[in-house]
Parts: C-alpha cells; structure tokens; sequence
C-alpha cells in the first residue's frame, strides 16, 4: 500500500464514494502516531488536490469555493467523474 499523502486521500475519498466524505484525520491516522503531525500537509494537499479538480473542500455540507479563505473543520469527497479516470 503506497501510504503517500495525495494516494491516501484519493484511495479513501473513492472508496467511501461521492455521496460521503472523508475527515482529513482519517488520512493523517494512516500516517502514523503522533497522527495530529501530520495534519497540516494533510489540508495542504487536500487543497492541492482541489485546485486540480480531483477531489472536493466541503464545509458544513457545502463545497469550498474559496479555498485561500477556508477555516476550521472541513471533509473532503472524491470529486465528480475523478472516480472514473
């Protein structure tokens, strides 16, 4: 298992499908102990991964259209068609 930050999320978000979502501490527990660590390159990724269009920032139910302005707590979800590629 390739346990790399960006395959993580996109293993997990796909598996859990686009109607749910993931907390990015699932992503930073697979990581190692002490998980809390690792959350920052975690969100920053998960970011990254936005901007390209692979997978989605919700907040509060709602998708993140600013991620440059996004605080607190937020999920991630594979975005959609990115499942199909």
């Amino acid at each position: 298992m390739d346990n790399s930050i960006d395959d993580l999320i996109l293993r997990l978000t796909a598996e859990r499908g686009g109607e749910k979502s993931i907390c990015p501490s699932e992503v930073a527990r697979l990581l190692g102990n002490p998980w809390q660590r690792h959350m920052t390159s975690v969100r920053q990724t998960a970011f990254r991964l936005a901007r390209e269009g692979r997978i989605e920032v919700l907040r509060k139910g709602k998708k993140v259209e600013n991620l440059d302005e996004v605080r607190g707590v937020i999920r991630l979800r594979i975005a959609p068609g990115a499942a199909d590629t």
